[in-house]
């Protein structure tokens, strides 16, 4: 199977529309954006071995390349659109691209997107980069950079979940609740596009709580402070890691892909799945407690070159 027949086979979807006048099987793809929207684009890589396990489903390698980029979508409140995938291959069988096929046209008509064309490769390591083009009404992204002095800190949905199923996954523990958190994360695309216009600033936990509220704090030239007793945890985390471990996991563990936002509370009140977590301060950098006394959190986030 040579890569232009894997493309036929298993990427080209006849007649797919969602705004594409000229889809894959020419030089370039050819879309219609609507006039009246501005547009978002975000790409993620995601490589066998540094995002997820060698063995791991092909279908889950899919779903969750095209989950990451989508929860970027999300952070900046935008409606997804159109993706193109760029796929290294070290041995492909048919099986084996039959089903991450799957996984990524799975994802892709959860949400509404169509792929558009991409590139197949030969290479050592599976590797998979996917781009996502959002759409957002104009002047209304959501940005790091707008958190002010008196905000409420929130989050999304449960933190810690991703990182404890993948310790679970290397030592062959799988926990279904939490592995799937991992493998098939959920991106809060209906909740960011509740928050255009409500909220201040907004960022995705892809590397950790405590270093992604950092990295929205500085952006907006303002400080924060939270409550650690009130991070929202998940029963399962809870059932299978001691309290200091649910702590580490849900202020640095990272791959949780859910959204933390600043916001008036008035603003947020009535939109589902949120927790707040904390305040926004004039003071620069991050502090924690629990209990009411500061607990150092030295983790930064995760890093690829250190």
């Amino acid at each position: 199977m040579d890569e232009f027949e894997l493309i036929r086979d298993y990427f080209d979807r006849k007649g797919e529309k969602h705004g594409v006048t000229v889809g894959i099987g020419d030089d370039g793809a050819v879309l219609t954006p609507d006039p009246a929207m501005q547009q978002v684009q975000v790409i993620d890589t995601l490589v066998a071995g540094v995002h997820f396990p060698p063995h791991t489903n092909p279908a889950d390698i899919a779903y969750r390349t095209v989950a990451v980029n989508l929860s970027d979508i999300a952070a900046m409140g935008a409606i997804p659109r159109w993706m193109s995938l760029a796929l290294t291959l070290n041995d492909p069988s048919a099986q084996w691209v039959k089903a991450f096929s799957a996984g990524l046209f799975a994802a892709a008509d959860e949400f509404e997107l169509a792929l558009i064309g991409g590139d197949t490769t030969s290479g050592p390591t599976v590797t998979a980069t996917v781009t996502v083009t959002g759409e957002i009404e104009k002047d209304m992204a959501l940005l790091r950079s707008g958190a002010k002095n008196g905000d409420t800190i929130f989050v999304t949905g449960t933190l810690g979940d991703a990182a404890a199923g993948l310790k679970l996954l290397q030592r062959g523990e799988p926990n279904d609740d939490l592995s799937r958190r991992f493998l098939r994360p959920t991106p809060r695309i209906s909740t960011g596009r509740e928050l255009t216009g409500k909220a201040s600033a907004a960022i995705d936990v892809s590397d950790g709580l405590a270093g992604d509220l950092r990295k929205l704090l500085a952006a907006s030239g303002v400080g924060g402070e939270i409550d650690i007793d009130r991070l929202p945890l998940s029963e399962a985390l809870s059932n299978n890691f001691s309290c200091e471990e649910q702590q580490n996991l849900a202020l640095s563990g990272g791959d949780d892909y859910e959204l933390c936002f600043t916001a008036a509370t008035e603003a947020v009140q009535d939109i589902a799945g949120i927790t707040e977590i904390g305040v926004v301060t004039a003071a620069t950098g991050l502090t924690c407690r629990r209990d009411g006394d500061i607990v150092e959190v030295t983790d930064s986030g995760y890093r690829h070159f250190k």
